[in-house]
């Protein structure tokens, strides 16, 4: 019997198989594929957002469908390729999906956009590490490490290449089963899946922060969403 696939998009941070630690056992029951989106690499440079690139990674790693798992910023294309091609997905899962451009009216997010946007304008004018520092700072008040190995100077280059998640080409919800987990601890996150679960998605809170798929409830919840959605 041929395994269902499952296509897993990262977020802004590690990549690849990388990403997905709690989630490399489904490989076991399901056809995995961990990808890694536009501008991430473990040697080249890294290059600007492209959502249309990263739509066109994900539709070849879906092939003649499957089920798509995405968190924080790669939910954006996630969503993108659903809209446009419903056919190819078995079910969506967003974890901290960073859909802002969704949700740019409402309050958190409208706030959230007012406090970054200025640190966007400027970052042309900033270093890599300057605009890291500035970033960590708006949001999570708090000091970043200076990077200093190549690997981590090359993270925060990709950081102040990725567009504001608001500037996305994403303004309409797929009609594909969908489930949103989230960690309870941001507003912003909340705001966004409480306005999904209003257009029909499952919203489900586990511990975890921003990455509740890391742990053993939020892992559980993706793997009975994946089994209830199988073909």
């Amino acid at each position: 019997m041929t395994q269902e696939r499952i296509v897993f998009v990262h977020g802004s941070s590690s990549f690849g198989a990388a990403a997905w630690p709690r989630q490399h056992g489904l490989a076991l029951n399901y056809d995995c594929l961990f990808l890694r989106r536009h501008g991430f690499d473990a040697e080249a440079e890294p290059l600007p957002t492209n959502h249309g690139e990263d739509q066109r990674i994900i539709t070849e790693a879906l092939g003649d469908g499957g089920h798509l798992v995405a968190h924080s910023q790669g939910a954006i294309s996630a969503m993108i390729t659903a809209v446009e091609r419903p056919d190819l997905i078995l079910s969506l899962t967003l974890i901290e999906p960073a859909c802002l451009s969704l949700t740019a009216d409402l309050p958190v997010t409208a706030a959230h956009i007012e406090l970054v946007t200025p640190l966007f304008e400027q970052r042309g004018e900033l270093s890599d590490e300057q605009f890291l520092q500035q970033f960590v700072r708006l949001l999570y008040a708090a000091e970043a490490e200076q990077p200093t190995t190549e690997d981590e100077r090359r993270s925060a280059r990709r950081l102040r290449l990725q567009a504001p998640p608001w500037t996305a080409p994403l303004h309409i919800v797929p009609g594909v089963p969908t489930l949103v987990l989230t960690g309870g601890w941001e507003p912003l996150y909340e705001e966004v899946a409480g306005y999904l679960a209003g257009t029909g998605a499952v919203h489900r809170v586990t511990p975890g922060a921003h990455r509740p798929h890391d742990t053993d409830e939020g892992d559980r919840v993706v793997r009975d969403f994946l089994r209830s959605s199988a073909a």
